[in-house]
């Protein structure tokens, strides 16, 4: 099949979950035998140089790229909430160079499949469907308004809260406007192919999870820590990861430092703003920044824990995890959609209690560290392997 792959990111290096979501769909198709173009928006966040891309990545795909600064400015929010019904999360990707770029490769190939690479791509539909007799698919990360209900929720600052309470209702708007325009959604999750159709969505769709490329996998995770340590790996600029770390800082830590009086909590991403390293500079607390190597540092430290409060689809780093075998406390929000078994492949903690409990009961038992890390790398086996999920996806295209 020839498939063209719309991103609102370069989808290289994967370093966040869109970034390793996408990357993974490039990848497992063009080792499958298909022709893939891809064609991004090159933000001034996640810019990349294409001249640069490694020759293992560049023949996987022809990568086209346009640069928009894509930047959250203070002028551009109050120019959208007063003069626009449109959600500045999506008025931010809608550029003439990018539209530019997309009339350009449609008219230079003939593809079967059209890939949005994520909701705020939905506004280029009318575009292609102008151009291209290809069927276009939706690959929704997320169902995006459940995020920032759940953040304006979690918000305690009154304006911040009635601010993010007016966002979800636009993008809760904007994502309902797009049902139905696509040919076929293809959600991450279960759950929210099901929320997109009690929304209204009438059109096929096939589940298609992130996964992870088994074969690349160690055979057995070589543990270096000498004594059990906790750790959180994520992106430090989403405000989820940000505001769950606080809320486990000011609830959960100190119990637990009382308990172990030497344990640590090592904590790992990128983009950092500078006021959330200094709030989290706490004892007991060490703040790597971003790390070159994800499995480097996940294979020196026991215990992964995810307290999130907020977010939606997947989160790639439990899958991370649990692939190389770590034990993971998560809350349900965190573990949303996986499936892991509570007590087998994964442990939950919702409250401050349940979280001080789930990491007291593993250092206690430090057996159960072994058990949980097989049983985890034998579900990720089972249910994520990225090579059998495309393989499906791509049946479910020709098909449909």
């Amino acid at each position: 099949m020839n498939v063209l792959v719309i991103c609102n990111k370069f989808p290289y290096p994967p370093t966040d979950g869109g970034q390793i979501a996408t990357f993974a769909m490039i990848r497992g198709m063009a080792e499958a035998g298909h022709s893939v173009t891809v064609a991004a928006i090159n933000t001034q966040k996640h810019f990349y140089d294409v001249s640069k891309l490694p020759e293992s990545v560049r023949s996987m795909a022809d990568f086209r790229s346009v640069f928009i600064n894509t930047d959250l400015t203070v002028s551009g929010t109050l120019s959208n909430f007063l003069f626009s019904r449109l959600p500045y999360t999506a008025t931010r990707f809608i550029s003439q160079d990018f539209s530019d770029l997309l009339r350009q490769v449609l008219h230079e190939k003939e593809f079967d499949i059209v890939q949005l690479e994520g909701l705020y791509l939905c506004s280029y539909i009318p575009l292609i469907h102008e151009c291209s007799q290809a069927k276009i698919a939706y690959r929704a990360h997320n169902v995006e308004f459940e995020i920032w209900k759940r953040l304006a929720n979690e918000t305690k600052n009154i304006a911040k809260r009635l601010y993010l309470r007016n966002l979800a209702k636009r993008v809760e708007r904007f994502e309902k406007s797009i049902l139905n325009q696509y040919d076929c959604l293809i959600p991450i999750t279960q759950r929210d192919g099901e929320t997109y159709n009690r929304l209204g969505n009438v059109k096929p769709q096939f589940v298609a999870p992130t996964g992870i490329f088994v074969n690349d996998l160690p055979q057995k995770v070589a543990e270096k820590e000498k004594s059990v340590s906790l750790f959180h790996i994520g992106a430090l600029d989403w405000t989820p990861n940000q505001q769950g770390l606080q809320w486990f800082l000011a609830n959960c830590w100190q119990e637990i430092r009382r308990q172990n009086p030497e344990i640590q909590l090592f904590v790992a991403g990128r983009n950092a703003p500078q006021w959330f390293v200094e709030q989290i500079a706490v004892d007991g607390v060490v703040y790597v920044g971003e790390v070159p190597d994800a499995y480097e540092f996940m294979s020196q430290h026991s215990i992964m824990i995810v307290p999130l409060l907020a977010g939606g689809g997947m989160r790639i780093k439990i899958l991370e995890g649990l692939s190389y075998g770590k034990v993971i406390v998560s809350t349900s929000i965190g573990a949303e959609c996986i499936s892991a078994e509570n007590g087998k492949e994964i442990c939950i903690a919702d409250t401050s209690n349940e979280f001080v409990s789930a990491i007291q009961a593993i250092i206690l038992q430090p057996e159960t560290i072994d058990e949980i890390s097989q049983n985890a790398q034998n579900f990720i086996t089972r249910c994520f392997d990225n090579s059998l999920i495309i393989k499906n996806l791509i049946e479910f295209y020709q098909k449909n």
